[in-house]
């Protein structure tokens, strides 16, 4: 007997078949799982390589609506600005056309107060020159008479008086403007102020100073050359100059001018004696 035959032999024993096909199923179905396990591995490390590549789309595209948002707050911005500088416009034109039509207001009101005050002057010339009045008469120691006749009186004046008398005749027909003093237009003042200027005398530029530039005399005892006035000592709208033989001479009206007139075509309020 050999030396080694108590020893057990180191060879394997040897496999069945049944379990050799056992264990290649398993191996099978090992590497099938790892096969499966791969695939599906190989699909999501694929995963992201797709979204990676689609994220810059999708950054592009937030881009461009981040400029668009920008832009169109800049627009609001821009209309915003406008709309504060076209009611800032309107607002500073709405105050200038106030102060304008406030302005306008007033300047009417005093044109029309003027207007007014000059239709009333006038009117009560109108009134004064068209009234019906009683005739005047006079006593015979003046020898003057109540004449109505419009024909041109024959003056018994002499020296300034004369003077004064052949003047203003001289005028008749020439025309009225108001605040004249002539020598082709007159007022009734200033009729009246360039007549006695011819003899050296200084009156009163207008009509209620004239009327108590001298001593008062009454209408029944007027002479030539004396001024005579209508309306109240002071505050006569009209003078003229009496001539004698009942007539007067003035500068009427813008219609009709100087003339020559009798007293009863408008008999005076009082007179004044300046010679």
């Amino acid at each position: 007997m050999s030396h080694t035959a108590h020893i057990r032999s180191h060879r394997k024993p040897r496999r069945s078949a049944s379990t050799l096909a056992m264990r290649a199923g398993v191996a099978g179905g090992v590497l099938s799982t790892l096969a499966v396990a791969g695939a599906a591995g190989s699909a999501n490390a694929a995963e992201p390589v797709t979204q990676t590549l689609e994220l810059p789309t999708l950054t592009a595209d937030l881009a461009a609506q981040v400029a668009q948002s920008a832009d169109a707050t800049q627009q609001a911005a821009a209309n915003y600005e406008l709309q504060a500088e076209r009611d800032a416009a309107a607002a500073n034109a709405a105050k200038q056309a106030k102060s304008d039509l406030a302005d306008a207001k007033h300047k009417a009101a005093v044109a029309k107060k003027k207007a007014q005050e000059a239709a009333r002057k006038a009117a009560a010339e109108r009134a004064a020159r068209s009234a019906e009045r009683p005739t005047l008469t006079t006593t015979a120691s003046t020898g003057v008479s109540a004449s109505t006749s419009t024909s041109t009186s024959t003056s018994t004046a002499t020296g300034s008086a004369a003077a004064v008398v052949s003047f203003v005749k001289a005028q008749v027909g020439k025309a009225y403007v108001s605040g004249a003093t002539g020598p082709s237009a007159y007022d009734c003042s200033g009729l009246v102020q360039t007549a006695f200027k011819q003899v050296g005398i200084s009156l009163p530029r207008v009509s209620q100073d004239q009327s108590t530039a001298g001593t008062q005399v009454s209408l029944s005892n007027l002479q030539p050359g004396d001024i005579l006035y209508w309306g109240g000592a002071g505050s006569a709208y009209h003078v003229a100059v009496y001539v004698g033989g009942g007539m007067f001479v003035g500068a009427q009206n813008p219609s009709s001018g100087v003339q020559e007139k009798p007293l009863s075509y408008d008999p005076p309020t009082g007179a004044v004696r300046v010679l």
